[in-house]
């Protein structure tokens, strides 16, 4: 039997055999709008760039385009797998996701880039370990509350035991060192908790523990805090610390409300470092203006809206499992994104995380494909559920 697409309520279904898979157009549109506008404005950062490493204009459009065709197997291979195997294998995947923390820091094993050891080969494809800790720890997380319900809501200890594994994860990402990757991890897992229905008051001693943690961290290494010091004042050292947000400012401004014209920055052409990849969102802003970076932040509050839509649909549909997993990637994916635009902004200190689906790098690309395969997947098995059942067939069509 051949594939075919049809069209139920605001989303697609998509017919194999005597399979039926159910998209949401709304995430699928605003998903492929942020890779089609990323890999155009990755290709418009870098190819002088290209011409001067490889001696091709197009070397970083071409791998980039190899980086999202990986990453939509991935999401392809990751959406074909129910929830149930995710929910079974969710220690496992930790325990892996630890060992991968343990590899990238033995020498010769870890590949080291400005002085961080965050990088592996797995595959030919180098990866960023803590962007695949990021989807496992999602996973964990709404794996130990949908096991362990009762006792998130009624008990401290329902909270500490989740956060204390995590932990030894955030232990060995510190270690690379990768203090922006910790910070999303953690707060992703303390939001899943509140979700799970955490109590106010534990939820606040433990947020207040972590935010404490978090000030200790940056005063215990001389880096962190001129980070947080240049952030305060980056033109006080425009030409050392405060070097690349002065020059990611200076590319907003130019952009003004248009844009400079697509190609045109001046800021990329090596004032600014890691235009292609880190800082991105500045390029935007300089070629496209503060009409391409509002398009740019609608689409990604698309993604966290239909998220948590999604949860909230899974939830109906007593697929609490499901419904976590939604809500942890709608966290990170909020989390994330907003990191990384207050950081091109002047708004938040520097930190190495990328614009997911848009900047430059093929293990960032991957993860974030797969969680939203994972995404498409729990929104399927909700439609499936609701669409088993005669008394509530109708009511599903407007999600």
């Amino acid at each position: 039997m051949r594939a075919k697409v049809t069209v139920r309520g605001r989303g697609l279904v998509l017919h194999w055999a005597d399979r039926r898979f159910y998209l949401d157009t709304i995430l699928l549109i605003a998903s492929l709008g942020l890779l089609l506008l990323g890999f155009v404005m990755v290709a418009s950062a870098s190819l002088h760039l290209g011409e001067k490493i490889a001696e091709d204009s197009f070397y970083f459009p071409k791998h980039q385009l190899a980086h999202i065709a990986v990453g939509l197997l991935a999401g392809c291979f990751v959406a074909s797998v129910k929830l149930e195997s995710w929910q079974k294998s969710s220690l496992t995947l930790f325990l892996f996701g630890l060992v991968l923390l343990v590899l990238v820091l033995i020498p010769g094993v870890g590949k080291v880039v400005n002085g961080s050891s965050r990088w592996i080969n797995l595959f030919g494809l180098r990866v960023q370990v803590s962007e695949v800790f990021k989807l496992i720890a999602v996973i964990y997380m709404a794996s130990y509350i949908y096991r362990h319900l009762r006792t998130v809501r009624d008990s401290v200890q329902g909270m500490i035991r989740p956060l204390a594994l995590l932990s030894v994860g955030a232990v060995l990402l510190l270690m690379e060192p990768d203090f922006g990757a910790t910070a999303v991890i953690m707060a992703t897992a303390l939001g899943m908790l509140f979700l799970g229905g955490a109590r106010l008051w534990q939820f606040g001693v433990l947020l207040g523990v972590m935010s404490f943690a978090g000030v200790g961290l940056i005063y215990s290494a001389e880096y962190r805090l001129k980070r947080v010091l240049s952030f305060t004042n980056p033109w006080e050292h425009p030409l050392d610390t405060g070097f690349q947000l002065t020059q990611a400012l200076i590319a907003f401004g130019r952009g003004e409300w248009t844009g400079v014209g697509l190609g045109s920055s001046v800021q990329k052409l090596f004032y600014l470092p890691e235009a292609h990849t880190d800082f991105l969102f500045s390029i935007i802003g300089e070629e496209l203006g503060l009409a391409g970076t509002a398009t740019v932040i609608f689409l990604f509050m698309m993604i966290v809206w239909r998220a948590f839509v999604i949860g909230q649909l899974a939830e109906r549909a007593e697929n609490r499992f499901g419904a976590f997993i939604a809500y942890g990637i709608g966290i990170w994916f909020g989390l994330q994104s907003f990191i990384n635009m207050g950081v091109n902004m002047g708004m938040l200190p520097t930190k190495g995380l990328t614009l997911p689906l848009m900047s430059y790098g093929g293990g960032s690309m991957m993860v974030m494909c797969a969680a939203l395969g994972l995404l498409f997947r729990v929104r399927s098995e909700a439609i499936e559920t609701y669409a088993a059942a005669p008394r509530v067939r109708a009511k599903w069509a407007h999600v």
